[in-house]
């Protein structure tokens, strides 16, 4: 049987160990600043991303992988004889999805790759792509991974909070509605991932408090699932993001932790200060 190789992008956050344990290819998206364009966590990485951020009078952009691009990525898979199924960035909060499906028309033999709209993004985009390389490492075929998909994805959730709705604003991804909420009374906004875009959920007032308030979603969502694993992950706040991996390790009890930062890519539209979890349960 061909293996199935499971491909993903950088908008993930997939620590390179999970990406060489599973043999996870990572196409990497590109940020552009000050006329210069730079390959997510290739070019530029998130530490030095968020120095140059504090201090630029300029914001940095995105821009969706292109189809060029994502035909150099699949063709030396699929050249190996292996199968590929992709599972990128949601196509709510980019269109790096359509470049792939032309990419896959373009290559001209569907059977061998397949594209799946995963809306998500962040560790819970990596979780999806974990879950599915695991059972392709099992044996699973290409037709069984994609019918896992809806059986993995309802188990799959992120919260995060940001310091500042602006960046998420200025970039597109949040209405001016929802970014008043965030600004008023110095609110502190809780928001999600819900059917692949950026969705308020409430605001509370005060950073611990959004904290407290996030691991107690995660709780409620979580219940009594079991295996729990978890993704705490940060823009430029660790000591804060450690703080509550240890309060969510004690709440949820998780069989694994998998720690990551907000790549720039992403970052460019949150900014610093954010703080998110997210979880795959049962």
């Amino acid at each position: 049987m061909r293996k199935v190789i499971i491909a993903t992008d950088s908008s993930a956050y997939l620590p390179q160990e999970y990406a060489d344990r599973y043999n996870i290819p990572v196409i990497p998206m590109t940020l552009n600043w000050d006329g210069q364009s730079y390959r997510d966590g290739i070019d530029i990485k998130a530490t030095e991303f968020y120095t140059r951020l504090s201090k630029s009078q300029t914001l940095p952009t995105t821009s969706q992988i292109t189809v060029q691009q994502f035909l150099d990525f699949f063709t030396p898979m699929l050249e190996a004889g292996d199968k590929v199924l992709y599972s990128g960035i949601s196509l709510g909060l980019s269109a790096s999805y359509n470049s792939a499906v032309i990419a896959k028309e373009q290559l001209g033999n569907p059977e061998n790759i397949e594209i799946i709209e995963s809306k998500l993004v962040a560790s819970a985009l990596s979780f999806l792509v974990l879950s599915l390389a695991r059972a392709s490492e099992d044996g699973a075929s290409l037709k069984e991974l994609l019918e896992l998909v809806p059986v993995i994805y309802p188990k799959i959730g992120v919260y995060f909070t940001v310091n500042t709705l602006e960046y998420l604003h200025k970039g597109g991804r949040i209405n001016t509605a929802k970014r008043f909420m965030g600004t008023a009374l110095n609110v502190k906004p809780m928001l999600e991932i819900r059917d692949g875009k950026i969705e308020a959920v409430e605001s509370v007032i005060s950073r611990k408090k959004a904290i407290t308030r996030m691991l107690e979603l995660v709780q409620k969502r979580v219940g009594d699932s079991t295996p729990v694993r978890i993704s705490p992950f940060h823009a430029l706040c660790e000591d804060e993001c450690l703080a509550m991996e240890e309060r969510a390790i004690e709440l949820l009890h998780p069989v694994e932790v998998i720690r990551s930062e907000v790549s720039p890519v992403i970052g460019a539209h949150v900014g610093p200060g954010t703080l998110s979890l997210a979880w795959i349960a049962g």
